[in-house]
């Protein structure tokens, strides 16, 4: 099992705690990660932790595919590899319509089309066999359509890139999960009940079929997993509660959510319901109050030392199963970082 931190965006100020992500290093972790939403970016705090550690790889969770195109995500993508020695980790994702579409200003289109493609057109660069060409349904190159002036002409990247940059995406739904596993070498459960692989093993497959001859040996089930540390269990759900009531509630169209029906799928279709019907109301710190205490157990470990030891053995079997390879972990307590570092590498 690998370990990674997340933590390394930059939200309303610039705040990453290089302090916490150099002890993580330290104590063997694998991977940090940077994101990004309608702010500061993903690639610039990972350039700036790279630049800043040694050991630790540094991925992005993610990098918004509609707010760059596959050349600029591979040219950066290969330009952090080679300064960091081997260091970066892509990390894609469609993002979502109002996101997309309101601060982009670019259609959201197919995200899992968009995806297939995008990292097609990538490994193609990154493999400089031949100038790249490509003729898809929604990225040509060299562009031909609406605006062109017809001088477009296949190129090959300048950059030999001599690093192996892994691919990975994030969705939880059916078509984006199997699309992951098709042409991806990891994606991310932006959380997961390490008892239920089930949930994802239908797409996954399907995934790994058309990719031909795939398995989870090649694929990096890697789920984002809150750890907070305290005597107060209650307590220490708190912040967890309000986020997964965001994104169960409030992260889409009520017919359009997909992190509900993830939810809905985990087994908590009732509690999927109320949640979204709180906080659309406006109620949110009722829709927090309503995420069950249960799910938040299912895939994340709060509390106590001894609870979070406990709790742990669940992800040590997912782990031995192959359906857990990684654990990218919400966490900065120094004291939480050493404890999973002690059980779990």
């Amino acid at each position: 099992m690998k370990l990674g931190i997340l933590g390394g965006g930059i939200g309303a100020r610039v705040n990453i705690n290089l302090d916490a992500i150099r002890h993580a290093e330290e104590l063997g972790y694998d991977s940090v990660w940077t994101a990004e939403a309608w702010g500061g970016d993903a690639v610039t705090p990972a350039a700036w932790i790279l630049a800043q550690t040694t050991k630790i790889k540094v991925g992005t969770a993610i990098m918004q595919m509609p707010a760059r195109t596959p050349a600029m995500a591979a040219m950066t993508s290969m330009s952090l590899a080679e300064l960091s020695g081997g260091r970066f980790i892509c990390g894609l994702g469609a993002s979502g319509p109002q996101v997309v579409e309101g601060w982009h200003g670019v259609p959201y289109g197919k995200p899992i089309t968009r995806l297939k493609e995008y990292v097609q057109i990538m490994k193609q660069i990154f493999a400089r066999e031949d100038k790249v060409s490509f003729e898809g349904s929604i990225y040509q190159m060299p562009y031909t359509g609406e605006g062109s002036t017809g001088l477009g002409k296949p190129l090959k990247s300048i950059l030999h890139c001599e690093e192996d940059i892994p691919i990975y995406s994030a969705s939880i739904t059916p078509a984006g999960v199997a699309g992951a596993a098709e042409v991806c070498d990891g994606f991310f459960p932006i959380w997961m009940d390490p008892d239920k692989y089930a949930v994802f093993q239908p797409d996954i497959q399907k995934g790994f079929d058309r990719a031909g001859d795939k398995n989870l040996t090649q694929f990096d089930v890697s789920p984002f997993v809150t750890v907070i540390m305290g005597d107060d269990v209650d307590q220490c759900m708190m912040p967890i509660r309000a986020n997964m009531a965001l994104y169960i509630g409030g992260m889409g169209a009520r017919d359009k959510n997909f992190y509900n029906n993830y939810a809905k799928a985990l087994g908590f279709e009732d509690a999927a319901v109320k949640i979204q019907d709180l906080f659309l109301s406006g109620k949110k710190d009722e829709a927090a109050a309503a995420v069950p205490a249960e799910l938040i157990d299912a895939c994340h470990l709060v509390g106590p030392a001894d609870r979070i030891k406990e709790r742990l053995d669940r992800w040590k079997t997912a782990g031995g199963n192959g359906h857990v390879s990684s654990m990218l972990l919400g966490c900065q307590q120094p004291e939480a970082l050493e404890l999973i570092a002690g059980e779990m590498l």
